[in-house]
């Protein structure tokens, strides 16, 4: 599966050497900006402004109190990101039950989930074509209170299982309550660690707000069409996905719109990417890996 890496700080974090992050493999950074209606993060400036400079995808977050004026955190926010904010910039709601419930007391479901909302809307008002999403929990996800649509950073730690980046990238993505997250936090120490769903050139097509250019969608034209060396548009387009999602077998691209060897090593590993294995993660591929593949988040 293709992915990029990434990390976030905040004030709880010291002076980092953004350099190295890119060396060793990180593509985006996301920083702590503001939170409630008054508070800001003391290292933000410091941590966004390196970031950049080390030519990373960036972006912000806020922590929320919904039980607050969402026009007030939002311009709190606002203000406190304006002068670094821009094209390509990604903006996160970072939505988060305080252990003792203060930030969430006396409001319900739907009222939070409203207020999610017109946080949302307030800040792409101010930042027209940027990115806006939300970082929230298994749980809150399940009590409804993220409108649906919108883009998902979320939390859960495996535990020492999923403590590296090749560890996470192995594993399924994860599917909250049904939902496709585009970014998992998979560890929270020493360093907050993310995977993205895109590759860092798809993530800074989509941070400047637009559309990751992918293969074209092949319906599937059954099992035993594969059983038959055929030479289609077909297999190309298949060829050009397993590549996309890191199940690249290949020796070479050579007569890639002809099945070959390459092709069945290639599928193979994404049938095991997808959970099977044994006979059932053999060629040739099935309906259910077929249209994962060509739609990635189905």
């Amino acid at each position: 599966m293709t992915t990029s890496r990434g990390i976030d700080v905040s004030a709880y974090q010291g002076p980092q050497d953004w350099a190295k992050h890119k060396r060793d493999g990180v593509a985006f950074a996301f920083v702590k900006a503001s939170e409630g209606q008054h508070s800001r993060d003391s290292r933000y400036a410091t941590h966004i402004t390196g970031a950049k400079a080390a030519g990373l995808i960036v972006g912000s977050y806020h922590f929320a109190w919904p039980n607050q004026s969402a026009a007030s955190e939002a311009e709190n926010y606002i203000a406190a990101v304006r002068s670094h904010a821009g094209p390509g910039y990604v903006h996160w709601l970072d939505l988060e039950r305080y252990s003792d419930g203060r930030n969430y007391k006396g409001r319900s479901a739907s009222q939070i989930k409203a207020w999610v909302a017109a946080w949302i809307a307030a800040v792409e008002r101010a930042f027209p074509g940027q990115r806006v999403g939300v970082y929230t929990s298994a749980s809150d996800l399940a009590s409804g209170h993220v409108p649906s649509g919108v883009p998902l950073w979320y939390p859960a730690y495996p535990g020492s299982a999923v403590d590296s980046y090749p560890e996470a990238e192995k594993r399924a993505r994860p599917r909250p309550s049904g939902r496709a997250p585009e970014f998992w936090q998979f560890v929270g120490s020493p360093l907050d660690r993310s995977v993205c769903y895109m590759s860092a050139a798809e993530l800074r097509t989509w941070a400047g707000g637009g559309t990751p250019t992918r293969p074209k969608y092949e319906p599937f034209p059954g099992a035993s069409w594969f059983t038959m060396g055929r030479k289609s548009p077909i297999v190309a387009a298949m060829h050009d996905r397993l590549v996309a999602v890191g199940c690249n077998r290949y020796q070479s691209s050579k007569n890639k719109d002809v099945i070959g060897s390459g092709d069945k090593a290639s599928y193979e590993a994404w049938q095991r990417e997808c959970g099977y294995s044994g006979a059932a993660a053999k060629w040739p591929p099935g309906p259910t890996t077929w249209t994962k593949l060509q739609v990635p988040n189905v």
